[in-house]
């Protein structure tokens, strides 16, 4: 066992010991050790390179440092402290300068060059073929032909970027933790539903406070903007979450417009016209144009019934309170559609909530899996297995062989010291071995439900159950990874490929027959009544032009904001001018809702991440909405469809190019009117 348990590479990891004052001796080490190997690679004889010992050899190098300063990321995802996060930043520079320097190192490129043009390169087949052919793109992207001058600035600009989107990110978090509202008189609660009111109790009680304290995390803003019956309260928390990252000490105003600048002069250091089309130039949609085009086209398809749907809302609101017709505040968005929704289908999305005890979800999303794709998961003891949190379980998984494919880690609930949102990371990548066993994958997923109160389980909400789904999807295409070439396994796919798996995993959420193996009341055990049942459905597509377009904002801002930064990065605050780009997306409102520019993440948070790529949240659902109709067709629970999807498209990782994996399950190339369908936007 190596003196820096941060090296250790026991599958096991021993979280208690992975401490701060680790992370610098660590990393520092296996820098070394990688820049060792990756110069042994750069100064041998080119006439002695070949596949093995220069493409196999890069992916080689760097594994002890990539799995290495994984750990240390993930920590600081979920358990963040000031010295965690002055270790992680001050090696940030450095791991950020080694990554972006291996594709820019003209040593280094003049022997995979080599490598590429010699005979026996013809003759490297299959999935060899593949990593050969990726690694070319992969220094040919990343600016590998520039001069030197232009490299070096290359290199500046990868580590100025990493350093930028984490404090961006930081922020987000630090200004999420900062802000509470405390309220006194529980008469001022009316309305909100008893599991948020006793949530806040006994978060108060924890702060050591008096009354109900209530947090911009999730599990308690969102039932607070929904049901609270007080528009003043409503108001309040509203303006505390538009204002995240809009005000000092955690300010991004400033940080946006550097980062935009950054990937515009990256982009066009690489020869590109803008960064969308050196981000998406590997992806399915091939361009920043293509991808507009895309989202542009589901604005124009729904339109018609987004316009229809706010003015619905609007009406609802002058008929009940005996108002004028006009936009609402954006505080009152969410409560008047909830009011909208229970007067229309009479229900209400709470009363799901005691049918969907997180014991009885998670234990049906592994008997559903079972059922679908052959699968086993094994749940190890508490205690049994070292975790980075009391709350964290840790499970086996073994395939429809009976074979243990890999282990996973689940931390489902939020705390200050964990980023919001929820998420699937991967530790160790396993896989087939060069001596013909397997290694085991590693992975982990992470959420910030409703908590356990009071004695009762953690009851969810509808959309909470599909979250947890959509990340088990991911976790299964990392886990069932048979791609011997670990860069290539998994989730290392085409961005806008990589939802399908996630997203397709949330029809099951929607399916009686699957319902019915999780969704029982936590009392009596009963399940979703008939009546309750065909409600939820009859609601499924209220407002889903809505939703439909609050993606598409989403999905237009990120892409505008990438193709024509130059207009965005020198305003002092580009908000309201990104905002008015957007505004034809966007519920009209009074006073209107700013854009989420300044906390948005997805875009902000990483040298790279879903920047360019949030449409691919669409575009991932046009596949999986054609994709599950195979199983709608042949039986949801159809173990041959899902062994057939296990085989041509979660076990594939990237060892082909997406479109094919997807023609191999289907059989065609994918039909956007499913997702129309489904949504009720057809027609």
């Amino acid at each position: 066992m190596p003196a820096n348990p941060f090296l250790d590479s026991e599958f096991q990891i021993r979280w208690s010991r992975l401490t701060p004052e680790f992370v610098g001796p660590a990393i520092t080490e296996a820098l070394g050790r990688a820049q060792g190997a990756i110069d042994a690679i750069a100064s041998r004889n080119p006439q002695a390179a070949n596949y093995e010992n220069t493409i196999l050899g890069l992916v080689q190098a760097t594994e002890e440092l990539t799995v290495t300063w994984g750990k240390v990321t993930h920590l600081q995802s979920v358990a963040d402290s000031p010295a965690l996060r002055e270790a992680h930043n001050a090696m940030l520079p450095k791991v950020s300068a080694f990554f972006a320097g291996i594709h820019l190192n003209p040593a280094l490129w003049q022997q995979v060059k080599a490598v590429s043009a010699s005979p026996a390169a013809a003759k490297v087949t299959g999935i060899h073929r593949r990593l050969l052919d990726e690694t070319l793109k992969d220094f040919r992207e990343a600016g590998a032909d520039l001069p030197a001058d232009k490299r070096a600035r290359l290199e500046a600009l990868q580590t100025e970027l990493a350093q930028l989107t984490q404090k961006y990110s930081e922020n987000v978090l630090d200004a999420t933790n900062a802000w509470e509202l405390v309220v006194a008189d529980e008469r001022r609660l009316a309305g909100l539903p008893p599991h948020a009111v006793a949530a806040a109790r006994r978060s108060a009680e924890a702060k050591g406070v008096a009354g109900w304290h209530f947090t911009l995390h999730m599990p308690s803003q969102e039932p607070f903007m929904t049901y609270l019956n007080e528009g003043e309260l409503r108001r309040e928390m509203w303006t505390a979450g538009a204002a995240l990252g809009g005000k000092a000490p955690h300010d991004n105003t400033a940080l946006m417009g550097q980062i935009l600048r950054l990937r515009e002069e990256k982009a066009a250091l690489l020869g590109r016209p803008h960064f969308a089309d050196l981000v998406l130039e590997r992806r399915m949609a091939k361009s920043g144009k293509n991808a507009l085009a895309f989202v542009e086209d589901f604005q124009r398809r729904a339109a018609g019934a987004f316009a229809r749907e706010c003015r619905e809302l609007e009406e609802c609101k002058a008929r009940k309170t005996g108002g004028a017709v006009g936009p609402l505040a954006p505080w009152e968005v969410a409560f008047w559609a909830e009011k909208l929704r229970q007067e229309r289908y009479a229900f209400d999305a709470e009363i799901l909530r005691p049918y969907f005890p997180m014991t009885r979800v998670i234990a049906g999303l592994f008997e559903l899996v079972g059922r679908v794709f052959g699968l086993r998961v094994v749940e190890h003891p508490a205690g049994e297995v070292e975790t980075w949190h009391p709350e964290v379980k840790f499970y086996d998984l073994f395939d429809r062989r009976q074979t243990k494919v890999g282990s996973f880690y689940s931390d489902w609930h939020p705390r200050e010291s964990k980023r919001g949102g929820a998420w699937m990371n991967f530790l160790i990548t396993g896989g087939p071995t060069a001596d013909g066993r397997r290694a085991p994958h590693l992975g982990l997923i992470c959420g910030n439900m409703t908590p356990p109160a009071d004695g009762r389980p953690a009851l969810l909400t509808h959309r909470e159950v599909e979250t947890i789904f959509h990340e088990f999807g991911h976790l299964l295409h990392h886990l069932l990874g048979e791609v011997e070439i670990k860069p290539l396994n998994g989730t290392n796919v085409a961005w806008d490929f990589v939802e399908l798996p996630s997203q397709i995993m949330e029809n099951w959420c929607w399916e009686r027959e699957s319902l019915d193996l999780f969704a029982r009341h936590h009392e009596t055990g009963a399940r979703i009544p008939d009546d309750i049942f065909a409600k939820m459905i009859a609601a499924k597509n209220f407002r889903s032009a809505c939703a439909t377009m609050r993606q598409v904002a989403f999905g237009k801002m990120d892409l505008l904001l990438h193709m024509r930064s130059a207009e965005f990065s020198g305003e002092t605050d580009l908000e309201p001018k990104v905002r008015a780009a957007i505004a034809d997306c966007l519920i009209p409102t009074e006073p209107p809702a700013p854009a989420i520019v300044k906390r948005f993440t997805h875009i902000f948070a990483d040298p790279v991440g879903y920047a360019a790529g949030y449409y691919s949240y669409k575009w991932a659902e046009v596949l999986e909405a054609d994709a599950f109709t195979r199983f709608k067709r042949e039986g949801i629970f159809n173990a041959t469809v899902g062994a057939e999807f296990v085989d041509k498209i979660l076990s594939r990782g990237n060892s082909a190019e997406p479109a094919e994996l997807f023609r191999a399950f289907m059989g065609r190339d994918p039909d956007p009117n499913a997702l129309l369908v489904r949504a009720g936007l057809a027609g």
